[in-house]
């Protein structure tokens, strides 16, 4: 009998426990979810939006857009400071290499690269943000529009050892980098002004955002050729964004090993054209064409549109808006180039 009143207090005493212990998990979700129902509120009543996230901020958004170009050649990665850009173009160079154009304004990374050389596509591109223009190298097309004053720049070949740093735990040409503090240095010895933002593109509110319809869509592959340049996006519904892999490596900073997450992934079909012996390119950014638009996990086919150098999504001849957050824009010669999950 003793034991049983033994066993049966011990019972009790382990209920309670639970008990206690179910009801401060109880407790401690009902204050996380007050503090994110009051950090949303926060949110909500700030007065201005950054133009090229549309993520809200409490004073009105001034800086230019730096658009940076950037090494993907696997002696590259990882990179530093991909996960603060707010826009990524990723484009074919020479062969079936890509590099991307990371363009910055509501964030400034410490630093960024390694960066490589300029494609007059790559101009035109950084054009539509009225950005200020940063490479190292240029092919004789790009080197002549920069010479040409077409858009404010500051580049490695004049700048290599002072404005950019070579890094000794990589060889060239996969090691300039750029701290943020020399991006806005060289733009003063240019004379540039970088105190105007750029215009804002269009973005969904938090209610149309959660209510996007489309086809599922929570895995897919852009491919580039070899597997090495093959673009592979995986959704992640606990997080409502988009995580980058190339291969089997997941895209993170070089130095925090923080992710690339993504809310808009827009990829669009242009004509490609090889144009010499090295195999440089001509890529048509103008006459539109057709596309996918990944958000939430879902997939609209669009046409796309060349507006003032920014190529913008429409779906049913309406201009299609994007979630708030960081747009990653894959660039390929044929629409065919991107695969979906066959196990969805």
């Amino acid at each position: 009998m003793k034991k049983w009143i033994a066993a049966t207090a011990a019972v009790m005493m382990l209920a309670a426990g639970c008990s206690k212990e179910t009801k401060n998990e109880e407790v401690q979700q009902h204050k996380e979810k007050e503090v994110e129902d009051i950090e949303k509120e926060e949110v909500a009543k700030l007065p201005y939006d950054f133009p090229l996230t549309g993520v809200p901020t409490e004073q009105e958004p001034s800086r230019r857009a730096i658009a940076v170009v950037v090494n993907n050649h696997p002696k590259a990665r990882p990179q530093s400071g991909l996960d603060e850009a707010d826009l990524i173009y990723e484009v074919l160079a020479e062969g079936d290499v890509t590099r991307f154009i990371a363009i910055y304004q509501s964030e400034q990374p410490e630093k960024v690269g390694p960066v490589r050389s300029a494609r007059e596509y790559f101009i035109d591109l950084a054009l539509g943000y009225d950005s200020f223009f940063v490479a190292h190298g240029y092919s004789p097309e790009a080197k002549a529009m920069l010479e040409r004053g077409e858009i404010d720049n500051i580049n490695g070949m004049q700048y290599d050892g002072t404005l950019f740093k070579r890094a000794s735990f990589r060889k060239a040409p996969h090691n300039s980098y750029i701290t943020y503090e020399n991006m806005l240095k060289g733009a003063e010895k240019k004379g540039s002004e970088m105190d105007k933002a750029p215009e804002s593109a269009v973005f969904l509110s938090e209610e149309e955002s959660d209510q996007l319809e489309g086809a599922a869509a929570e895995g897919f592959m852009v491919s580039y050729g070899p597997a090495s340049f093959n673009s592979i996006y995986e959704y992640v519904p606990e997080k409502g964004k988009y995580h980058r892999f190339t291969g089997s490596e997941e895209t993170v900073d070089l130095d925090t090993n923080e992710p690339v997450l993504i809310d808009n992934i827009l990829v669009v079909q242009m004509d490609h054209r090889i144009v010499d012996s090295a195999g440089r390119r001509e890529i048509d950014i103008k006459s539109g064409g057709k596309g996918y638009l990944f958000q939430k996990g879902k997939v609209n086919e669009i046409e796309w549109k060349n507006e003032d150098g920014r190529i913008i999504p429409y779906n049913g001849g309406v201009k299609a808006g994007l979630v708030p957050g960081k747009t990653w824009i894959n660039i390929v010669p044929s629409i065919s180039d991107v695969s979906f999950d066959s196990q969805q």
